[in-house]
């Protein structure tokens, strides 16, 4: 009577297993936000920002 539930106990946490190790290839294989895929974030882009050189009344 002790074996269906370890056999069941087994049976999940082979199955979480697999979950987690397929989720972590898919993780891993999955597109970043570089784009010559050299394993960095991109630099963000510095916009120009137009200043007044005076003070307005």
């Amino acid at each position: 009577m002790g074996a269906i539930p370890q056999l069941a106990m087994l049976e999940l946490s082979l199955l979480g297993s697999v979950f987690l190790l397929i989720g972590l290839a898919l993780w891993m294989f999955a597109d970043s936000d570089d784009d010559d895929r050299s394993g960095g974030l991109r630099q963000p882009v510095l916009v120009p920002v137009p200043v007044r050189s005076q003070y307005r009344r």
